[in-house]
């Protein structure tokens, strides 16, 4: 509930700002916004880096905790085969079980964890999430000091009822319902990575100490390309940058599906990593871009549609892990998924480039 304002917030600030700086330095808003985007999100995937060193710090301090050393045959449980069902299951086998009992029964000591460690993280999140809010309330410029108030003159001011109401009806336009399912895709693979991936292939096979590197590494490649990314747009647009994202999404999950993990393969999940940090980049900054040059003069409803969408999809990712649906049947959802939002995206940049001939014509 605190994330939806905030991202929706954020969306129409940097949109505004990218807009008044296009117009004064006389240039074109698309790639100025794609660039403001890219700058945000190379500080926002920043949190990975640093979060992640954190909760490697907490995680690994103290008493060295003592992980399970799986066998190759034991980790073929994991990876596509992994099931969070049988760790549900397992967790309700006491010490005192039978010896007869079967092999898949055994729980994976990997997934164990000190609570007082979980406490100490939360309680440093906790404080910085605090500092980041005093920080933006005291020190962030309101969108009055660049011409908000002259952009909104001769507009009625909308109540939050009708800023609802204005969000609903914003998605019967053309754009928005064919962008509906990349938004949703956003959603998807960022909550299969974050609830799938890393105990799948990470937490699994190789224990959670190994998750926060694993992370660290993402979320390098996520920042660095979130910025790099910015500035290709200006030599290639955004097209081939899009089916570049969908080809490196679709290339990783391919692996996932044919890769199982071993002992001695624990840098393929570093790679893994990598590549879906940088195709995380690319649909964060290219996705809110798409949406501030597409719905300049509406971003409070269309913002408020992305976010809805994204976390709608979101919500599947984390609802079917939560349930125990194996990894392999996601994988194969997650093909369809982006198939079916990539279509929508090149029916939207058709229509796009057919308006924009149509108005040359005129």
């Amino acid at each position: 509930m605190g994330a939806a304002p905030m991202w929706s917030a954020k969306c129409t600030y940097l949109t505004q700002v990218a807009h008044r700086f296009a117009g004064l330095d006389g240039s074109d808003p698309e790639p100025v916004v794609v660039k403001f985007f890219g700058i945000f999100f190379f500080f926002f995937q920043c949190n990975s880096i640093l979060g992640n060193i954190i909760s490697t710090s907490v995680l690994s301090s103290g008493k060295t905790e003592v992980y399970t050393d799986l066998s190759d045959a034991d980790m073929a449980k994991c990876g596509s085969a992994y099931c969070p069902a049988q760790l549900i299951s397992s967790s309700n086998i006491t010490e005192t079980a039978e010896p007869s009992a079967s092999a898949d029964d055994i729980e994976n000591e990997n997934f164990k964890t000190d609570i007082t460690k979980i406490y100490i993280i939360a309680g440093i999140y906790l404080v910085c999430s605090i500092s980041a809010a005093l920080i933006i309330a005291f020190f962030v410029d309101p969108l009055t000091r660049f011409g908000e108030d002259e952009r909104k003159e001769g507009k009625e001011k909308l109540t939050g009822r009708q800023l609802l109401v204005a969000t609903f009806r914003h998605m019967k336009k053309k754009n928005q319902i064919l962008i509906i399912p990349l938004t949703f895709w956003s959603g998807i693979e960022q909550g299969f990575f974050g609830a799938d991936f890393t105990a799948g292939f990470v937490t699994c096979a190789y224990g959670v100490h190994v998750v926060g590197r694993v992370l660290i590494v993402f979320g390098v490649c996520d920042a660095l390309a979130s910025v790099g990314f910015g500035f290709i747009i200006k030599l290639v647009g955004r097209v081939p940058i899009f089916i570049l994202g969908a080809c490196i999404n679709l290339a990783v999950i391919i692996v996932m599906l044919t890769w199982t993990p071993t002992a001695s393969s624990v840098a393929v999940v570093y790679v893994l990593a990598a590549l879906w940090g940088i195709g995380d980049a690319i649909w964060q900054t290219q996705i809110n871009a798409l949406y501030g040059v597409l719905f300049a003069s509406d971003e409070e409803a269309a913002f408020s549609n992305y976010r809805l969408w994204e976390s709608m999809g979101f919500l599947l990712a984390f609802i079917t892990q939560a349930s125990g649906v194996c990894v392999l049947p996601k994988l194969i959802l997650a093909i369809f998924l982006l198939a079916f939002a990539m279509v929508g995206y090149l029916l939207l940049e058709l229509m796009e480039r057919k308006e924009a001939r149509s108005s040359h014509t005129n």
